[in-house]
């Protein structure tokens, strides 16, 4: 399969899952729109602005914004995403309308990046919410094992070491050490830094 045909996939799974997440942000109540996110600090409207800005980000828009972030990267992310998300929700969904089959990503960012953004912030969103929101084995697997060796921001092998990570739903397993077992989305979003385990859902040693 050539580099173009895996591309080709990579974005049809990536606007599927935002898409999905459209989807879910069409039913939502205006107080769900505010409730507090797995994202510390984020409402609910933030990450779902912030997934679908990534879009649109233009180089030139990244570098005026990283000078009134001072430069840093966490400050600049954070103030983007409540810039955007005090949208009204309307236009914020007009957006996801817009741009949901975009291909563009932000700069200095990997080709994998955008997938693990809708995949881990879907869950942002619905696991607070209490709404059902599966995320998908094959990309969710795709997606550990890029997190596991990205470094910053994630930085995942080294604040996990002596640990190796097995996903009891689908065919994965990264690290070395005692062996942890765990659902692939759970796995995800522990190596993201997620410290929320979904209800009935074990991680164990094995």
């Amino acid at each position: 399969m050539n580099k173009a045909t895996v591309d080709d996939q990579l974005w049809a799974t990536i606007h599927h899952e935002r898409a999905r997440l459209a989807d879910l942000l069409e039913t939502l109540s205006d107080e769900e729109w505010n409730q507090p996110s797995l994202c510390d600090g984020w409402r609910v409207r933030d990450v779902a602005a912030h997934v679908i800005a990534s879009s649109d980000y233009s180089s030139v828009g990244m570098v005026v914004a990283a000078v009134r972030a001072g430069g840093d990267f966490n400050r600049l992310v954070d103030r983007m995403a409540r810039e955007q998300g005090s949208s009204p929700t309307t236009q914020i969904l007009a957006r996801y309308g817009r741009q949901a089959t975009s291909r563009r990503r932000p700069p200095v960012t990997k080709r994998l990046d955008p997938l693990v953004d809708v995949l881990v912030h879907s869950q942002d969103i619905a696991i607070p919410l209490g709404r059902e929101h599966p995320m998908p084995l094959q990309p969710a697997r795709v997606a550990a094992s890029f997190i596991y060796t990205r470094g910053f921001p994630f930085n995942a092998r080294r604040r996990h070491p002596g640990i190796r990570f097995v996903a009891t739903d689908v065919e994965f397993q990264v690290g070395d050490g005692t062996p942890v077992r765990a659902p692939i989305a759970e796995i995800v979003l522990t190596l993201t830094g997620r410290g929320h385990r979904p209800a009935g859902r074990d991680r164990r040693p094995s």
